[in-house]
């Protein structure tokens, strides 16, 4: 069998799930109940939050094949965030602790603030059905 070749690159699929998680925390902010809509939102940022998570560790391959150890874990410690808030709003999210759930949605817009979406982006609604996902996984 022969090699996998990724044709998307963890640093593009990062930035993409940043906007994504960005626009998400933007419609959420302006949801007045929680319904069926507000858990996607949520549920979709937990779900986007532990994907960016895990391409941390391989962006932080090659530079450590290099023996570029200081850089690799200073992009770690720059995005440890994102696992961490994560697992806490997962936890909020299953146990409907939505003052907790808001709470920590503050700390993540507050971490991808310098984040810039375009106003013709492609991104759609990937949150729908992100509920539905969080509860099966």
């Amino acid at each position: 069998m022969g090699r996998v070749i990724h044709l998307e690159r963890t640093g593009r699929e990062r930035t993409r799930l940043t906007q994504a998680v960005a626009l998400a925390l933007r419609e959420l902010t302006e949801q007045q109940k929680v319904d069926a809509h507000t858990r996607d939102l949520a549920a979709f940022i937990v779900l986007a939050l532990e994907a960016i998570a895990s391409t941390i560790d391989l962006s932080v391959n090659a530079w450590e094949k290099r023996g570029y150890w200081l850089k690799a874990d200073r992009f770690r410690m720059e995005w440890r965030w994102a696992g961490d808030l994560a697992n806490q709003m997962r936890n909020a999210l299953l146990g409907e602790d939505w003052p907790n759930v808001a709470r920590i949605a503050a700390q993540v817009s507050q971490n991808l603030r310098h984040v810039k979406i375009p106003q013709r982006h492609r991104l759609g609604t990937p949150w729908v059905g992100a509920w539905q996902k969080l509860k099966e996984g």
